[in-house]
């Protein structure tokens, strides 16, 4: 199951909050890329009838049921890669390009 990281549950409701999206759920997307990794795309938007919705951290998320395999083992992050430089990170196991954290990290 697809998850958020409290760090990143906290950043897309501030996100929402500076939007004007307070209420609508975070839609999630993926696409494989010929190299094996994943394109990913994330924003604010209505559920469907036809979405996925569910809740991780307190964010509720809907994707379209043809993302699910894509993304069904991920987990969002929020995180700094390079100091004052804090981004939202999908870790997926089924990325090509996706590199476990280290032990202890």
């Amino acid at each position: 199951m697809f998850k958020v990281t409290p760090q990143a549950a906290e950043q897309v409701k501030v996100a929402a909050a500076q939007g004007g999206t307070t209420g609508m759920a975070l839609r999630l997307a993926a696409q494989q890329k010929p190299d094996g990794g994943i394109d990913y795309r994330m924003g604010f938007d209505e559920a469907t009838e036809d979405d996925i919705r569910f809740d991780s951290e307190g964010v509720q998320i809907v994707m379209a049921p043809e993302y699910v395999p894509l993304l069904d083992a991920a987990t969002l992050d929020f995180v700094e890669l390079e100091p004052g430089d804090p981004q939202f990170i999908f870790l997926n196991p089924k990325d090509a390009n996706y590199s476990p954290p280290a032990e202890g990290a």
